[in-house]
């Protein structure tokens, strides 16, 4: 029963090392209950048991803002991320009797490689409390993540606690946790000395944050009348004083957008013209009875359209419905009636100050998006979101510590545009220097910078600590000389 309970303590401690407590240094020590619990338990399907108890406590407090849409939008997510802890927990286990060395490798990699399959599957992933961003998180830490990205963070932390377990059983193991600490405490101090910074000119940003009417909800009119809000408040800037407008997602919806309303691309061209500025507005369009899309179309100063992004990652079961037919059956779905059509590349704005990247609203998660924008030639960065649906808990926050982390991962400026969630200007180091409150209707002022300077590491190379980690943990397995050692104290055999 101990190596349970221990499992979803660790489950409690996960969770708050993300907001809304946002305990970052748990990160390091969080994972240790996971992994103590899977080498103690005397079977496979204790394995599997103690995985899935810890996954089920820690997505499921994590993500219980999901459920103001459904116990049927929380339960089944929070079951598939447990049941991916459960593999994982089955690994470790797998390996208990191996060599202290050899089981750290595997344990260290496993997470990565954990972690990197659920970012990508099912339904394309779902990155929220992947270990990297609470640790990279940490003031100090944060400046690193432009070496080893977020996943380089999470292997780090996995290795601490991992070093923490065998520590715990026998103090002949001191170097598995001193020399990742080490590591950590270097990089952190690198990180601090040496932190990303955007070097470029500079732009003046107004976010227009026009919130909804009924948020989380349909009333009648309601495109119009989020058009008409965001509207309105662009009016109220006097020319001469922003070089970039920025719309939340969702801040146009048909038949409200320019692509096939005239009047609404005349007000957007004046606005342009009359700012002397640039304009980046989100919104939506229906595509016949079936489809719709999710768009970011820029600007320029002149009045002119430069271009439009597609979002390339919709919502499962909020943008689109997978395999809809077998799933006729939960009236919520209703209320996505239409499945979008995704783009398939990175776009990018030229200014004449510099380049600009945008992805939308779920993409800001995945630093795999804000990457490829950075690769595509962007200088700064721009999220728009909406987040309307999940009312008052943490959902804002814990997409912002997250854009944060991709922020400095590619030493970028962001400028996190939402229309009723948090808005916020992010620096390429990772600061949040100023940010809106959930549902205020108003204007967000703020200055940031292109970058200029070479593209990060982690721009240029990506995930290529998980790799280096994976060859050493495949190495460790294939090469003679693993194979059971002598049982530490207190594992089963």
């Amino acid at each position: 029963m101990i190596p349970y309970l221990v499992a979803a303590a660790g489950g409690l401690l996960m969770w708050a090392a993300f907001p809304p407590l946002d305990w970052g240094l748990l990160a390091f020590v969080a994972p240790a209950p996971l992994m103590w619990a899977a080498r103690r338990v005397g079977s496979a399907w204790g394995a599997l048991a103690v995985g899935f108890i810890h996954g089920m406590v820690f997505f499921g407090v994590l993500l219980y803002w999901i459920s103001v849409l459904g116990v049927v939008a929380w339960l089944p997510l929070t079951t598939v991320l447990a049941a991916l802890a459960s593999g994982y927990s089955l690994l470790i286990w797998s390996f208990r009797h191996w060599p202290a060395g050899r089981w750290w490798l595997v344990a260290v990699a496993g997470w990565g490689l954990w972690e990197f399959v659920r970012a990508r599957f099912p339904l394309d992933g779902f990155p929220w409390g992947s270990l990297g961003y609470g640790a990279a998180g940490n003031p100090g830490f944060i400046g690193a993540t432009q070496w080893i990205g977020p996943s380089g963070w999470g292997l780090l932390a996995a290795g601490v606690a991992a070093g923490l377990v065998l520590v715990i059983e026998s103090q002949e193991h001191w170097s598995l946790l001193v020399d990742p600490l080490v590591v950590a405490f270097m990089l952190m101090l690198a990180g601090g000395l040496l932190p990303p910074a955007a070097d470029g000119p500079a732009l003046r940003v107004a976010i227009i944050q026009g919130g909804s009417p009924c948020p989380g909800a349909r009333c009648p009119d309601e495109n119009r009348l989020i058009y008409e809000s965001h509207l309105a408040l662009t009016q109220q800037l006097e020319p001469g004083t922003v070089d970039l407008v920025v719309w939340a997602e969702n801040a146009m919806g048909t038949p409200y957008e320019p692509e096939e309303n005239s009047e609404v691309r005349a007000q957007l061209e004046t606005e342009a013209r009359r700012l002397d500025a640039y304009l980046l507005v989100s919104g939506t369009r229906v595509v016949g009875q079936d489809e719709f899309l999710n768009t970011n179309t820029f600007f320029g100063k002149n009045g002119s359209e430069l271009g439009v992004y597609l979002k390339r990652h919709p919502v499962p079961f909020g943008e689109y419905v997978p395999l809809r037919s077998l799933f006729d059956f939960v009236p919520q779905l209703e209320r996505v009636p239409r499945d979008m059509i995704r783009g398939d590349q990175p776009v990018v704005f030229t200014t004449d100050v510099g380049v600009i990247g945008s992805v939308i609203s779920f993409e800001g998660a995945f630093v795999r998006y804000i990457r490829s924008e950075a690769q595509a030639g962007a200088q700064l960065q721009v999220v728009a979101t909406n987040e309307a649906s999940y009312g008052r808990g943490p959902a804002s926050d814990q997409l912002i510590g997250m854009t944060r982390v991709n922020a400095a991962a590619v030493g970028q400026d962001l400028v996190h545009a939402a229309i009723t969630g948090k808005s916020a200007f992010i620096t390429a180091r990772g600061d949040v220097v100023s940010s809106t409150e959930l549902f205020d209707v108003t204007i967000l002022e703020g200055q940031v910078q292109m970058r200029i300077a070479a593209p990060t590491l982690y721009t240029r190379l990506g995930d290529w600590v998980l790799i280096v980690a994976l060859a050493a943990a495949a190495t460790a397995v294939i090469v003679p000389g693993g194979g059971r050692e002598d049982k530490a104290p207190g594992v089963p055999a």
